[in-house]
Order: C-alpha cells, then sequence, then structure tokens
C-alpha cells in the first residue's frame, strides 16, 4: 500500500447496522474510508450516506464490488443474499467482512469458506462479542488455569421483545430471509462465543420454538405472520470433554443477568457479561467464597458506549492492512463454518432427540 493512503471500502446494505456499526466503525480508523453504500432503495441508501459523509451510492451491489477503487467491502444484509455478495466481492479481489450467519445453510457457507481461501484476501465474521472486555479477560483467566479444569459452560440471552403488542414484523422474522430467528440471528453468536472460549465443539442438540402470532409489516404495514423461531436452546460437547448448553428467547422474562456467558471449572466460576460493549462485567465465584466478586476491567470498558462494535470494525481494517486476520481475536469465514455446523446441528435434532455431530 503507497504511503500514506487510506484504505478504501464499500458497505453493502443500508439498515440500522450499517449506520451504527459498519459505516462508523470504518471511519473510526485513521487509515481507512468509507467511499460507497449500496442499498435496495436508492433514496433511503442516500440519505444515510450523506448522513455519514459516504460520497457514492449504489443499487446493485455487483456494481460496487466491480469497482477497481475498493480494497474491502462489509455485508449488512438479510442472511439469504451474504453468499452471492461475498462471492461477487471475493471474485472482484476484495477484502470481505460479513456479518452472521454467513449463510443459510452449511453447504452454502463451504462455497464461501473455499472462495474466500482461494482469493487470497481476508474473509471475516462478524462475531460482536470477541470484542469485549469481559470475554477476552475471562477467556485469558480460563487458559490461565484460574478455574482449573473447565467441566461446563453456560449462556443465556432472552427478554420478553417479541411478545410485546408494538413489536414489528421485520426480515428476520421471514424464513426465506433469515434461514431462522433466535437460532440464526443469536446462536451463530452462542456457538462461536462457546468455541472462542472453550474450544471446538464436538457434537450438539437441541430445539427451536414458534408461538403462532401475526404482527404488523414494518415495511408494507400490513398484518402478517411471525414465521421463525422464538426460542432455541443447545446442549454441546467441546472436543475437550467441556459440557456447555446455551438458551436464548426472545419471548421470555429477562434474567437479572439479561445476556451472559458463565464458565465453571472445580476451582471457581467466571460470569461475563455479554452487550455490544456497553454493559461490561466480570464477576468471580468460588467454592471457598460463593457470593459474586467483581473482577476489574480496563478502564475503557466502563464508558457505557458500544465500543465492541467499534473495536470489531477497526480489527477488520488493521487485518486489511497487515495481509491476515489476528488469528487470537478474530473471527474468519472457517469460524463462521463451525457456527453455522452448530446451527444446522440443532436443527437435525428438531427430527427426533439425537446428538449431532
Amino acid at each position: 500500500m503507497a504511503q500514506g493512503r487510506k484504505l478504501r471500502f464499500g458497505v453493502i446494505g443500508a439498515g440500522g447496522f450499517a449506520e451504527i456499526c459498519h459505516v462508523p466503525g470504518l471511519q473510526s480508523h485513521p487509515q481507512a474510508e468509507v467511499v460507497a453504500l449500496c442499498g435496495r432503495r436508492y433514496d433511503h441508501a442516500r440519505a444515510m450516506a450523506d448522513r455519514l459523509g459516504v460520497p457514492d451510492v449504489h443499487t446493485d451491489y455487483r456494481e460496487l464490488c466491480a469497482r477497481e477503487d475498493l480494497d474491502g467491502v462489509t455485508i449488512t444484509t438479510p442472511n439469504a443474499v451474504h453468499a452471492e455478495q461475498a462471492l461477487a466481492a471475493f471474485l472482484h479481489g476484495k477484502h470481505v467482512f460479513c456479518e452472521k450467519p454467513l449463510g443459510m445453510n452449511v453447504a452454502q457457507v463451504r462455497e464461501m469458506l473455499a472462495a474466500a481461501e482461494a482469493s487470497g484476501k481476508v474473509h471475516q465474521v462478524a462475531f460482536t462479542f470477541r470484542y469485549t472486555y469481559c470475554i477476552q479477560e475471562l477467556r485469558r483467566r480460563v487458559a490461565a488455569g484460574d478455574l482449573g479444569q473447565p467441566f461446563y459452560v453456560r449462556l443465556r440471552f432472552d427478554g420478553w421483545g417479541g411478545l410485546r403488542p408494538d413489536w414489528q414484523v421485520g426480515w428476520r422474522e421471514k424464513q426465506d430471509l433469515a434461514g431462522g430467528g433466535m437460532l440464526y440471528d443469536m446462536g451463530s453468536h452462542l456457538f462461536d462465543t462457546a468455541r472462542f472460549v472453550l474450544g471446538p465443539i464436538a457434537t450438539a442438540t437441541g430445539f427451536t420454538h414458534n408461538i403462532p402470532r401475526q404482527r404488523v409489516d414494518r415495511i408494507t404495514g400490513e398484518v402478517t405472520d411471525v414465521e421463525t423461531d422464538d426460542l432455541a436452546a443447545a446442549s454441546f460437547i467441546h472436543e475437550n470433554g467441556v459440557r456447555g448448553e446455551w438458551f436464548m428467547s426472545r419471548a421470555t422474562p429477562p434474567h437479572t443477568e439479561n445476556a451472559y456467558l458463565e464458565v465453571i471449572g472445580p476451582e471457581g466460576a467466571l460470569q461475563a457479561s455479554m452487550s455490544r460493549g456497553n454493559q461490561e462485567r466480570l464477576r468471580l465465584s468460588r467454592p471457598t467464597a460463593p457470593e459474586w466478586e467483581e473482577v476489574a476491567l480496563p478502564e475503557a470498558a466502563y464508558d457505557g458506549q458500544p465500543h465492541a462494535l467499534g473495536r470489531m470494525m477497526r480489527s477488520f481494517v488493521e487485518a486489511c492492512l497487515r495481509g491476515r486476520l489476528d488469528g487470537d481475536v478474530d473471527a474468519s469465514f472457517e469460524d463462521g463454518l463451525a457456527a453455522q455446523q452448530g446451527l444446522a446441528a440443532v436443527e437435525q435434532a428438531q427430527d427426533g432427540p439425537r446428538w449431532v455431530r
């Protein structure tokens, strides 16, 4: 790269997450600029681009990917189109950062990974929880043996949101666009977080459940079915023998710790908040001192802001500058495939109670 030149990025997707995460996150890196935004509705994308200081707007992702002046693209669109957009970007020699889950099924994600590896370009998945200070510190302490050899991990993420009368249907509630509801939206995160802390997962089982109901479509204003799952659960066994489970829901009361990761060993347990960085907390409990004790984190953890989003996007810029991911933190498309295999295992287990490798 020429000395002093900024990397130039295009963002595919003009929804809310492009505005709060992808575009400002990239722009927060001193050696990056966002020069193009792609959205299906030109007027909507143009208005967003003007708010964020992005000069160019496209309505066709192929046109954006074909630009010779772009170093990389980020993808924040419905799950159903991730694969075709990523494949187009790799075809044109771009680094790619893609939202999770990577695709709609394992075969599709295998194709994406093959294209990513063949391109020689950086490929990264948006697993936000890896960039919170509390989960990074929990992972460090587990690896250092603070808990002894862990034997159990549990993760929880739930709330009443999906049953509120004013809750509306978006693309995540449409099966053909999302592939799944809570399972795909958060299950990919939870499988990856468990794997990030404790290593590969060997087998899994689980279930999903949809509560039959209708709500107003936020785009059309029409009353329509909620098609995707409202709650999901999984049990799993890591290759190192650690057993685990997660539960998530948009239709059950939240716990005081609404979203958390907990790792337990014979010497104690560590519990970390799961958030975008705005709710950082790490606590320790031991058999000899059961009351939860606060574990200190870096001062930056307590700013009350969703700082994990910016840290994640800047990590992609850094990876593009060096030509490779930070293997200790960043998630590659290979990690995205592992999460997709977890989702597939839960789906297969729905056919009858069984463990799926």
